[in-house]
């Protein structure tokens, strides 16, 4: 949420140098004469700053790691690896090993010999078989649930005699194991006391392990837990289920790399692999600047975000692999769209204006374009033809049909939202926290971009069209749950992000002010209820997790976790800051070096 326009009458000219109510030292004002002689728009701004990503910048783009040699060695490795992971013997090593193909983002290219190894040990799941209790059974619960296997909590009921004895006298030999169960932990269902009396211990743990070997180091104590404690303090940062595949390759082969067992052929592989995917989110990238190139929305729209790149990264932390080149460039365009329309619902436009664009939303009919303003003709013609797009290739390359119907609701419902924010904030209405959810989880965004990117996935999957349940859902007119779950996840990390910049602007209240105001309490507790709702949120969508298309679980918990990561640190998303910089580069520009 950010500046808001305001109408009013321009006392400077009517009375003769009166003050008038807003004053331009405070805000920008973009002036323009309407109708009334005597009514002056002033359009506010919120001084967003171009793209720092230039059209030339991104053209020339290249990689040495497209084509030969680079695809011949990546494929003698990818068969080699494969041959050590489906021959081995040692039952926690070949856990091992998939945790690590994961956290190296090459899982990808093993994936039906992942799912093999992890049925078989779903049904034998009763007869552990590990000498290192703890450990093992805490990562073979993370790894089955993370693959949707419905694992009991009460499987950690056995460990109760060795936690507690690791409670009374902690080492760094038990380190490893109270790590897995702590993020074993985060996969915790609503109800499950188990696993949240785990995470709750484990946190503990792992956080005086930390002091312990902090105290160590300066004493000059030596001790061989370098590489633990790196992903000990990786983990208290952020949980592995609350991080995307891309986003934690790129830390965790710079990490693996110092780790002293560490295998070099899967270091090499993970490497080759991050810079040759990386070539073809170039070519994505290209596709879509000449895109907004065309549209010429940048030129003509200046008060709104261009953030382009921005939103090509969340795309690439959602689904980073090869194949998945449509999903990317399709909702990469979507995304940009939303950020434009969302600047013009909370910078520029007057609430008739955006009454009016909200009625041609819901009508969908090119003619409406004539009842909007200027500046709103493009957008808004832009939008239906990029939807109508989308159904024609979907139908021409597949012979897929796919309703326009279910897509425009979902443009529809964001547009009323944004609608609700501003209706809310001309009257300086501060809603209730519920009042402020229900609007908020769908204003984000986050219904539009995993629904269409749904039906992208029909370019690649034909049984997105024949799931009877998501299609009951969209013809009585309501979103599957995860959708709900994941777009709370986001609204509230977002608000965590850029509640207080926008407190400081004036602009309309977030989840944050809405809590704040309705209980009466301080900012510092508001921002952890707004925490515990975001836990909550998680909870429900692993009991999610399951229920809907495997496509559709993906998204929808991939772009909850790409929220934090775009907001961990501020508002990554509207923000070209040098952090935010560094995360578009070192994950879409630089490829990694093989040798160091």
């Amino acid at each position: 949420m950010l500046y808001r326009p305001k109408i009013y009458t321009n006392y400077n000219i009517i009375n003769g140098g009166t003050k008038s109510r807003l004053s331009s030292a405070c805000y920008p004002i973009q002036c323009a004469v309407v109708n009334s002689s005597n009514a002056i728009i002033d359009r506010r701004s919120a001084n967003f700053e171009p793209s720092i990503w230039s059209f030339d910048y991104i053209q020339s783009l290249t990689s040495q790691y497209k084509g030969e040699p680079y695809t011949s060695r990546v494929k003698k490795l990818e068969r080699d690896v494969k041959k050590i992971l489906v021959e081995m013997e040692n039952s926690l090593a070949q856990l091992e090993l998939i945790d690590t193909l994961q956290r190296l983002g090459i899982s990808y290219r093993f994936e039906n010999e992942i799912n093999s190894i992890l049925n078989k040990k779903y049904l034998n799941i009763n007869n552990p078989n590990y000498s290192d209790l703890l450990y093992a059974i805490a990562l073979e619960f993370r790894l089955l649930r993370q693959h949707g296997y419905a694992v009991p909590q009460e499987i950690f009921n056995q460990l109760k005699n060795e936690i507690e004895n690791i409670k009374k006298n902690i080492n760094g030999n038990d380190i490893m194991g109270i790590l897995a169960l702590y993020e074993a932990s985060f996969y915790e269902k609503k109800c499950e006391s188990i696993l949240k009396e785990a995470r709750i211990f484990t946190t503990e743990c792992l956080k005086n392990y930390t002091i312990m070997i902090s105290e160590q180091k300066k004493l000059m104590i030596d001790n061989d837990y370098d590489y633990d404690i790196e992903v000990v303090n990786h983990a208290l940062e952020l949980p592995l289920h609350r991080r995307t595949t891309r986003t934690e390759a790129k830390w965790f082969i710079d990490a693996y790399a110092k780790k002293q067992d560490m295998n070099p052929m899967l270091l090499e592989l993970a490497k080759l692999d991050f810079n040759i995917v990386q070539s073809t989110h170039h070519e994505d990238l290209k596709h879509i600047f000449r895109w907004w190139r065309h549209t010429k929305l940048g030129e003509k729209l200046n008060f709104a975000r261009d953030r382009l790149m921005e939103c090509f990264l969340w795309k690439v932390g959602i689904r980073f692999e090869p194949k998945f080149s449509y999903f990317r460039i399709t909702t990469a365009k979507l995304f940009e769209l939303i950020t434009v329309i969302d600047d013009i619902y909370d910078v520029y436009g007057t609430l008739d204006e955006l009454e009016l664009f909200t009625k041609a939303v819901e009508r969908w009919d090119v003619k409406m374009i004539n009842e909007l303003p200027e500046y709103m003709k493009m957008p808004y013609l832009v939008l239906h033809n990029t939807i109508n797009d989308m159904v024609f290739e979907v139908l021409r390359d597949q012979e897929i049909s796919i309703n326009i119907q279910y897509l425009k609701k979902t443009w529809v419902d964001m547009c009323r939202g944004f609608l609700q924010e501003a209706k809310w904030y001309y009257s300086g209405y501060t809603p209730t926290l519920e009042e402020y959810i229900e609007n908020g989880w769908i204003s984000v965004g986050a219904p539009v971009l995993i629904v269409h990117a749904y039906f992208s996935h029909a370019n690649y999957n034909h049984t997105v069209t024949s799931s009877k349940e998501i299609f009951e859902c969209f013809e009585h007119g309501y979103y599957p749950a995860i959708i709900r779950h994941s777009a709370i996840i986001l609204r509230l990390t977002n608000d965590l992000a850029t509640s207080s910049e926008e407190l400081k602007r004036g602009d309309a209240p977030t989840s944050i002010q809405c809590y704040m105001q309705e209980k009466n309490v301080s900012e510092e507790e508001a921002r952890e209820h707004i925490k515990f709702l975001i836990n909550e949120a998680w909870k429900e969508m692993n009991n999610d997790v399951g229920l809907y298309p495997i496509s559709l679980t993906e998204d929808a918990t991939n772009f909850a976790k790409m929220g934090f990561f775009i907001y961990q640190h501020g508002d990554g998303h509207s923000s070209q800051d040098n952090q935010s910089k560094q995360k578009i580069s070192s994950l879409i520009i630089e490829p990694i070096p093989l040798y160091t």
